[in-house]
């Protein structure tokens, strides 16, 4: 396959953070090819390509950028408002989503601190606040800075797979998978004894096992109402749901690197049954264990 191109909008204002993030991750991930367009001087960034270049992109993103309440120059909307193309936007790159239009009907979110402003200048958009990103048909928005990483994640593993997003994770030290609907903040601090993150690990070393949130409490040594509110303010899901997630992403870089049947997956994941992984993933991935595999590989 030719690599896809992801066209960076160097936009008058913008965050560099914002830039560097995708730049970054696409530009180091097998299968891609990384543009930064946009007129000379516009902003603190130097474009390496005219912002005409970013028409027949494969990928579109908007970095977030200073003032967002106020419009961007005319070229870079009817640029977004023409395209038919994936567009990200991260942070406060919403707002010329949303000024071209493409949010109108749609859900979106944006950085916690934008999410009012951006229901008074567009009421027409459902906005999701406190969510990492929102995905709605070929237009994929989110959060600032961290939640800008986890979008940028999730477009590798719809591309590429799992596997490719791990990997990309694994060169900037993120999470490999973090859902949309978690968090961008908790309202409550975590005092320091309830880091979770060996109980975490400890559950990923044993998934293929049979897992409840008593066991989960219990290697964390704490009682399993204090365990179920602690791990909420951590991860923003239920614990449960979390090792869904967990066994899921696992079974489906299985699918992706192995061949081994989906009954073996099934076990390893701690899905028990072959009945059971086709039951969830379906649901969570919108197809069938084996359609899946035979998509990646084709992609791949």
């Amino acid at each position: 396959m030719a690599p896809l191109t992801v066209a960076i909008l160097a936009v008058p204002g913008a965050i560099p953070l914002d830039i560097s993030i995708p730049a970054h991750l696409f530009g180091t991930s097998d299968g891609y090819q990384v543009i930064v367009c946009g007129e000379p001087g516009s902003g603190p960034i130097t474009p390496t390509h005219p912002l005409t270049a970013a028409v027949d992109a494969d990928l579109i993103v908007v970095p977030g950028y200073e003032e967002p309440e106020q419009p961007l120059p005319t070229r870079y909307l009817d640029l977004l408002a023409g395209s038919s193309t994936r567009i990200v936007g991260i942070c406060t790159g919403t707002f010329a989503l949303a000024a071209a239009g493409l949010l109108d009907g749609r859900d979106a979110t944006t950085h916690w601190q934008y999410v009012a402003p951006l229901r008074r200048l567009h009421p027409r958009i459902n906005v999701l606040e406190n969510r990492l990103y929102v995905e709605d048909g070929k237009i994929l928005t989110s959060a600032g800075g961290g939640a800008g990483i986890d979008a940028c994640l999730h477009v590798i593993r719809t591309d590429f797979g799992a596997t490719a997003a791990y990997e990309a994770s694994k060169g900037i030290v993120a999470a490999p998978a973090r859902g949309g609907d978690q968090h961008q903040y908790v309202d409550v601090l975590t005092p320091p004894r309830s880091d979770l993150s060996a109980t975490r690990a400890w559950v990923m070393e044993h998934l293929g096992e049979p897992m409840t949130v008593h066991r989960m409490a219990g290697h964390a040594t704490m009682p399993r109402r204090t365990f179920i509110r602690h791990f909420e303010n951590e991860t923003g899901l239920p614990p449960m749901r979390w090792v869904m997630l967990q066994r899921v992403l696992s079974a489906r870089r299985l699918l992706e690197s192995s061949n081994w049947t989906i009954e073996r997956i099934a076990a390893a994941t701690g899905f028990g049954t072959a009945t059971s992984l086709r039951t969830v993933f379906r649901r969570e991935v919108g197809t069938t264990p084996s359609a899946y595999r035979k998509e990646r590989h084709t992609r791949l």
